[in-house]
């Protein structure tokens, strides 16, 4: 059993019927980062494993909507899904190419972020992991063909994940933990973010007033149309209005962000799957965006009429114990992730070395299919859906000098979505 168990359980965030507003909140969870005792198998179905997975850890996140919105400050160091992101080192954010699709050139939407501080590891005494996807499934599609092809100079990529880390002693926060009693705040304020988005720099400004900053000129013009040009007008004409007329840092409207929830851990071997059938276990797991579709139930129906598809019924059976989870997390070189599919999964030639400092990656996370129920997606044939998408990073966690380190994604797509080169 990992020895920061006990301590996570210690810290589970309640629900947000259990307790009055005016009762003082949990701290937010670290994920476990000491996992010797994970070496089994954790989540890859293999005929010479299934015994030893049976009995391994691997930490569940679930999404609650925050008690309070404060919860998920920077400050706080949180785990959170959808929203605007929390970003570790608020002045050196990603920029350029980084921060957007590689394929439509669009700026990239937050998925989530996890906060994950390595034990051993001064340089990561404070360390989290940001997703970033494009919107559109047509990227992913092409996203899914990008990955195949090894491309490591400069891969075009719809799916982005960035690693942070900080050292205890750092510019930006106290060498003290939180002591969430609304008295934590940053040491310094950060970088000025895109009026429209709220998630990347906003290193363009408003020609006209000189106030409004934008990451892209796409989200200028939609500013612009949404309301901006007469807020425009009126900062113009009165050097008052603009305090009024534009949000401050860090309460930026965020037009075209997801749904935000907060993450709450849990341990996988902790939770009891009687309560859970296999009826149950489809329709939240594998379901399209939690909807019935018939595409979808054509496609289990087949997987299911075959009997050697073990691999589908390791997937489903693993899911069942929770079927709400919409992430799975266990950073150890030996674990593998939780494939549905026995088509569309990485040989070990697939996965690259680290970018910075040339050593190997190891799975650390993966996302359900089930975030996109809770974002709000829509069950339409071209709304964006996945099987499974891991994450590998660095197994030495590198400190390199540059803030936002960008690590490997892998997307497993469905069976109509699959096409290797």
């Amino acid at each position: 059993m990992d020895p920061n168990a006990d301590v996570l359980r210690g810290l589970r965030i309640t629900s947000l019927d259990d307790e009055d507003d005016d009762e003082t909140e949990l701290p937010n969870q670290p994920l476990p980062t000491t996992t010797a005792t994970l070496a089994a198998a954790a989540s890859g179905y293999d005929d010479e494993d299934e015994d030893e997975d049976e009995e391994a850890e691997v930490m569940l996140g679930f999404l609650e909507k925050p008690k309070h919105p404060g919860l998920l400050l920077r400050h706080l160091f949180p785990s959170k899904a959808g929203g605007i992101p929390a970003w570790l080192d608020p002045v050196n954010l990603p920029s350029g190419n980084s921060s957007c699709c590689g394929f439509c050139g669009e700026p990239l939407h937050f998925v989530l972020q996890i906060y994950a501080p390595i034990e051993n590891n001064a340089a990561a005494f404070h360390r989290t992991l940001f997703m970033f996807m494009c919107p559109s499934m047509a990227c992913l599609h092409r996203d899914q063909h990008e990955q195949w092809t090894r491309n490591q100079g400069n891969p075009r990529r719809s799916v982005r994940v960035f690693r942070c880390q900080l050292p205890r002693a750092n510019a930006y926060y106290s060498s003290e933990p939180p002591s969430h009693n609304n008295s934590d705040k940053p040491l310094c304020a950060g970088a000025a973010l895109c009026h429209w988005c709220g998630t990347w720099k906003g290193d363009k400004i408003c020609g006209s007033c000189k106030k409004s900053r934008y990451c892209s000129e796409k989200h200028q013009a939609l500013h612009w149309r949404s309301g901006h040009k007469n807020d425009c007008l009126q900062i113009i004409n009165s050097s008052e209005a603009s305090s009024s007329v534009l949000p401050a840092v860090g309460k930026v409207p965020a037009r075209t962000s997801w749904l935000e929830y907060q993450i709450a851990i849990d341990d996988e071997v902790d939770l009891d799957s009687d309560g859970c059938d296999e009826n149950s276990s489809k329709s939240l797991v594998m379901q399209k965006h939690g909807k019935p579709d018939d595409t979808m139930q054509s496609w289990m129906d087949q997987f299911e009429a075959d009997a050697d598809n073990r691999c589908w019924a390791y997937f489903q059976e693993r899911i069942s114990r929770a079927p709400e989870q919409v992430l799975r997390y266990c950073r150890d070189p030996n674990v593998k992730p939780l494939w549905a599919l026995s088509a569309g999964r990485p040989s070990n030639a697939d996965i690259p070395s680290c970018s910075y400092c040339k050593g190997p990656l190891c799975y650390e996370f993966q996302i359900m299919p089930q975030l996109l129920y809770y974002f709000g997606v829509r069950n339409e044939p071209d709304s964006l859906d996945w099987a499974t998408i891991v994450v590998y990073t660095c197994q030495g966690s590198c400190d390199q000098n540059i803030s936002y380190k960008e690590e490997f994604a892998w997307a497993q797509l469905y069976p109509t979505s699959i096409s290797r080169p």
